[in-house]
């Protein structure tokens, strides 16, 4: 009793993080205080905002505020803080035009402060960029790549896995080959090979879209092989011959009494996919093989580290790693609960 309550809390905290973060990541344009192409060519690689409560004059405020960055005298990319005007934080502000979910036009952002100051949360890349906004709609793509991959991959598996299960003899054998053949390849080099084949030079949705299917089709072999496990195993079942003799159809038999038995287990496998195609989709476009700039993905964001002097002296710029790491692990987090409660109810 115990442990299913451990497992059951396991899968609420993992599934309210991952709620959580796709909440936000959804809500980029509400959530990033500046929009994520514009920008400051006068402020590259400006270090994060830093809140302050106490000014220069040692006065306490109840309102957290910044102060301007301002250009070090002499000095290349190096900052100091103006520190003649102090910059409260506001909430419910009015700015730049976004779409809510790429649909709904919206101009209110959850926080920001009055120019010409500028909140970076995160600091600023190269081109003065604010990093914090791009990363929130870098998320966008590199999340949706992931879960609308998992879904190709979860929809062509489970059709493999069904047809051979069910039909067995030579075509589950040439599946199974098939399977076994998409298993042993390196996948990474595989998605290299094919993306190299196609062209280059096309629009953001194009690619977006080639992407996702690249992945997703590559990655069928595992959830095929599952759900082909399931289908034998119920198959045989009295309950799913007696069905058949009372004339119900392969069809029939097929959503009503063998798929539902595979629900849990293709849960446990789309929470175990998403942060793998995540990752595919980051590592394509980290080698420029994904969605181009200005468009961030997090891969994209992640590319400029390739130069030594940015991988040594800015820090904030590995904070795309940091938040593929966190969805990442809020995924692994909800497959392992899902593998226990799976466990727990076979016992």
């Amino acid at each position: 009793m115990s442990s299913d309550m451990t497992g059951t809390r396991k899968m609420i905290t993992g599934a309210v993080l991952l709620a959580s973060l796709h909440f936000v990541i959804l809500l980029a344009g509400f959530v990033a205080p500046n929009d994520p192409a514009t920008q400051n060519r006068e402020l590259p690689f400006v270090p994060p905002s830093r809140l302050h409560f106490v000014d220069a004059r040692g006065h306490v405020h109840l309102r957290p505020f910044i102060y301007r960055w301002a250009p070090h005298a002499g000095s290349f990319n190096e900052y100091d803080e103006s520190r003649d005007r102090e910059y409260p934080i506001h909430f419910l502000v009015a700015g730049t035009q976004y779409r809510i979910a790429g649909w709904v036009p919206a101009r209110i952002h959850l926080f920001g402060v009055e120019e010409p100051a500028r909140a970076f949360l995160l600091g600023t890349d190269n081109f003065g960029r604010d990093q914090f906004s791009r990363i929130l709609f870098g998320g966008q793509i590199s999340v949706a790549a992931g879960i609308l991959a998992t879904l190709i991959s979860l929809g062509l598996g489970t059709l493999v896995g069904c047809i051979s299960g069910l039909y067995g003899k030579w075509i589950d054998e040439v599946a199974m080959r098939f399977a076994e053949l998409f298993l042993v390849l390196p996948w990474i080099y595989l998605l290299f090979a094919v993306r190299s084949f196609l062209p280059l030079h096309m629009s953001p949705t194009q690619t977006f879209f080639l992407l996702i299917t690249v992945i997703g089709t590559i990655g069928w072999a595992r959830p095929a092989r599952l759900v082909r496990g399931i289908v034998l195993g119920a198959r045989n079942q009295n309950y799913v011959k007696a069905s058949r003799g009372f004339g119900a159809s392969d069809l029939h038999l097929m959503r009503h009494h063998i798929l539902p038995l595979s629900y849990g287990a293709l849960l446990t496998q789309a929470a175990l996919l998403v942060p793998q195609y995540i990752l595919a989709e980051v590592t394509l476009s980290f080698f420029g093989l994904g969605v181009s700039e200005p468009n961030p993905s997090w891969g994209s964001l992640l590319a400029i580290l390739q130069q030594y002097n940015v991988l040594v002296s800015y820090w904030w710029m590995f904070a795309p790693a940091v938040a593929l790491v966190v969805v990442s692990f809020g995924y692994l987090s909800i497959a392992n609960a899902f593998h226990e409660r799976l466990q727990s109810v076979s016992i």
